[in-house]
């Protein structure tokens, strides 16, 4: 199996300015890679400052920025060559205003040629793909526990004729789900055929934990919404405010990609999701809400769901539950408690000033 380590080659990371793809710049800088950090535009420190200050924090391995597209094909083609590992953590998931057509097309259509440029390259062992949790929920009874061994288009009934391409310039979920689900199964697909290439799958659910920067504040993302019920205000992201929050560490989403291109028990087609380690990383609305209470009793008012009293106003659907076991066994992955994870999400808007 075509495992590979820092004297293999650089790594190159798609996506390297975002939220989770930042992280997992840091990790492999921390563990001695030479990163080659793709981003569309170097020349913005609002997205690129945190990643070049890395060189200056004294880790073992270093960071390079360079440019590319992932709707111009052949626009890695030179980031990618000699590197031993790709981790594809770029993609368009909605939160800068694009159509769920551009979802989709971000999520799968442009994929393709992103792995074609590592093909060219001759030298990539590992392709490791940042899917989503997306790509593996389907509708189910509740309190059902999701696996690896599930994805989005099973029990299609179940969706009530919503589980349609005709839906992909409508339903951005439906973009979304389909986008990454198809990806990986093409992944897989060519990888195979290739024979000289793995292509390994990380696949996050509700992703928080700390920013490394301002631009990682994106509207509508997990960490956006905690921060804006330390701030008193509702959870406004499901109806009510009423969901089954089944957190992970960004640190965590991190090294697990960094491992699927280190460790043997990964192989072409593996498909890890990144989720609660337990069921005290699972947390209903009130519950979240009660518990950064109890880490930050300073604060007067800590939003959350619809109450009556110090009861749900309603009972919330038991769903999603899901845990990181496989990559616990398969990658040796070890994770974060979930106080640990809340209080370093909130430290972190506090340390950026976005939170008085």
């Amino acid at each position: 199996m075509a495992t590979i380590g820092p004297q293999d080659g650089p790594v190159a990371v798609t996506g390297a300015s975002g939220y989770i793809g930042s992280w997992i710049v840091q990790d492999l800088a921390e563990q001695g890679y030479s990163v080659r950090a793709c981003v569309r535009d170097a020349s913005n420190p609002e997205k690129v400052a945190h990643l070049t200050a890395l060189n200056d924090e004294g880790l073992r391995g270093s960071v390079e920025l360079v440019e590319g597209d992932l709707f111009e094909p052949g626009s890695y083609d030179a980031a990618f060559a000699g590197c031993g590992a790709v981790i594809h953590a770029g993609a368009a998931v909605g939160y800068n205003r694009e159509t769920p057509q551009e979802v989709y097309d971000g999520c799968f259509t442009e994929v393709e040629h992103v792995f074609e440029s590592a093909l060219k390259a001759g030298t990539v062992r590992r392709f490791v793909f940042t899917s989503s949790f997306a790509a593996v929920g389907h509708p189910r009874p509740a309190g059902y526990v999701f696996t690896e061994k599930d994805w989005c288009g099973d029990n299609v009934e179940a969706y009530q004729g919503r589980w349609s391409d005709d839906n992909i310039p409508k339903n951005r979920d439906i973009a979304y789900a389909k986008a990454k689900a198809r990806a990986e199964r093409m992944l897989y697909e060519r990888a195979a055929a290739d024979g000289s290439i793995e292509a390994i799958s990380i696949l996050p659910l509700h992703v928080i934990g700390p920013l490394m920067c301002v631009n990682h504040d994106q509207g509508w993302s997990w960490q956006n919404c905690i921060r804006f019920m330390m701030q008193g205000k509702p959870y406004k992201k499901s109806r009510g405010g009423r969901m089954l929050w089944n957190n992970v560490d960004v640190r965590d989403v991190a090294r697990a990609h960094r491992l699927a291109c280190e460790r043997s028990g990964a192989q072409n087609g593996s498909r890890y999701i990144l989720s609660a380690a337990d069921r005290s990383g699972e947390l209903f609305t009130w519950q979240l809400r009660d518990r950064l209470a109890s880490l930050y009793p300073q604060v007067a008012e800590i939003g959350g769901e619809e109450m009556e009293g110090d009861v749900p106003a309603d009972a919330t659907y038991d769903s999603p539950r899901s845990y990181c076991l496989l990559a616990k066994e398969e990658l040796g992955l070890e994770t974060f408690d979930i106080d640990e994870t809340l209080r370093a999400t909130v430290d972190s808007y506090y340390r950026l000033g976005l939170l008085g």
